[in-house]
């Protein structure tokens, strides 16, 4: 005969109204149970959640990752929504005329998420940053004739913020 145990545990009852919404808070009073019964097993654990990939995984550069390498121009790198990574340098190749500048823009406002400048020639400044853009929006790279932008970019999750693999 199989024997039934109660078990208090709120970090438990936490994961599962996570892992299950559908059963959160639907039958108030109802403990968690445990028995010496063979029953199905529900996996509590990340790789159950769709996740396979550690977070820090998750945003590794790939073949698909888009370069660039801007030069005296605006160049539009990205204009597809969602969440992107970008990582590179600026470089200043002259001690004049130096600005340089990644932004977001929806055709009628621009916002800078970085402005660099330099007057030392040669210098490099890195950058790292992940955007969010949303639609009709666009990530553009602007460098004066002196100033150089390169780097790379690949989309980290779509628009509902489902994790796109490298």
């Amino acid at each position: 005969m199989a024997q039934e145990f109660v078990i208090k545990s709120q970090i438990l009852e936490d994961k599962i109204n996570q892992l299950l919404p559908s059963q959160a808070g639907t039958q108030a009073g109802i403990d968690l149970s445990a028995t010496t019964q063979i029953v199905p097993i529900v996996d509590l654990t990340e790789s159950a959640e769709g996740s396979t990939l550690r977070q820090d995984l998750q945003t590794a550069f790939g073949l698909n990752s888009t370069e660039y390498n801007v030069v005296g121009t605006t160049t539009t790198i990205i204009n597809t929504t969602g969440y992107y990574r970008t990582q590179g340098f600026y470089r200043a190749r002259a001690t004049t005329g130096i600005n340089a500048s990644l932004r977001i823009t929806d055709g009628i406002t621009t916002r800078q998420v970085i402005q660099a400048t330099s007057n030392i020639n040669g210098n490099l400044v890195p950058y790292e940053m992940v955007v969010f853009l949303s639609a009709g929006q666009s990530l553009q790279v602007e460098a004066e004739t002196n100033a150089q932008m390169l780097g790379v970019v690949r989309q980290i999750a779509d628009i509902n913020g489902n994790l796109v693999d490298p």
